[in-house]
């Protein structure tokens, strides 16, 4: 059988890692379970992975600690956090440490690998199409670079940042409602979702300020319109 993906999965709680293991690896996955934040970041470290299965709650090094350490080598791998918290504050720290989704336990195998697949789909989307590149305004936008270059400066996006920025530039001067974005872009309209789609406007809006012929302007109610010239 051919291996779908390289898993890490980082989960403290011994008999639940045991049974993701199990089940993903039926479902054709290479799993590497690793009971601890430390020892999945020495993991990371090691060997190459296509996604990555983070418990927020963990000793040594949390999930958090951990996915802002994987981002640090790479923003191409998706993070999924596994976690009991649906806190909106915990969810929200987890998407600015880098995560790409939550899954709150407890949940179905059947959730968790159709989250999975979702992801890997997106990435492998990323690698196999054809160069893309949007001019805004004076920038430069890479989509497969994953790169924004503004006055001669070169700004590195996240995987996240990337997609909600080809969706803006795929529809420009055009006003897009909120659940138009979170479905074309997450996948799905969810509240939490949400909030974390405005922390990433936020970033995107810092990147934009060195060009005035461009911005992401916020239609109160309503969702958000990019005013520029894109090619």
């Amino acid at each position: 059988m051919n291996t779908k993906a390289k898993v890490l999965l980082a989960e403290d709680d011994l008999s639940l890692g045991y049974v993701i293991k199990d089940n993903l690896s039926d479902a054709g996955y290479e799993v590497v379970l690793c009971p601890d934040g430390q020892i999945a970041i020495e993991k990371f470290n090691k060997e190459e992975f296509d996604i990555c299965l983070l418990d927020v709650m963990m000793p040594n090094k949390d999930g958090f600690a951990v996915a802002k350490r994987i981002r640090q080598q790479t923003d191409v791998v998706p993070i999924l956090f596994i976690t009991a918290k649906s806190l909106e504050e915990d969810r929200i720290r987890g998407f600015e440490s880098g995560a790409d989704d939550y899954i709150i336990k407890p949940f179905s195998m059947q959730e968790l690998l159709l989250r999975m697949e979702v992801f890997l789909r997106r990435t492998k989307k990323m690698y196999s199409e054809r160069s893309q590149s949007y001019q805004i305004g004076d920038m430069t936008f890479s989509f497969n670079n994953l790169r924004l270059t503004v006055d001669s400066t070169e700004h590195n996006l996240t995987q996240k940042e990337a997609e909600l920025l080809q969706f803006l530039c795929e529809h420009p001067n055009r006003i897009l409602k909120r659940e138009e974005v979170l479905l074309n872009v997450w996948g799905k309209d969810d509240y939490f979702l949400g909030r974390s789609m405005d922390v990433f406007i936020t970033k995107l809006r810092k990147y934009f300020k060195s060009d005035p012929s461009a911005n992401i302007e916020t239609i109160h109610g309503i969702g958000f319109r990019l005013n520029a010239v894109v090619q």
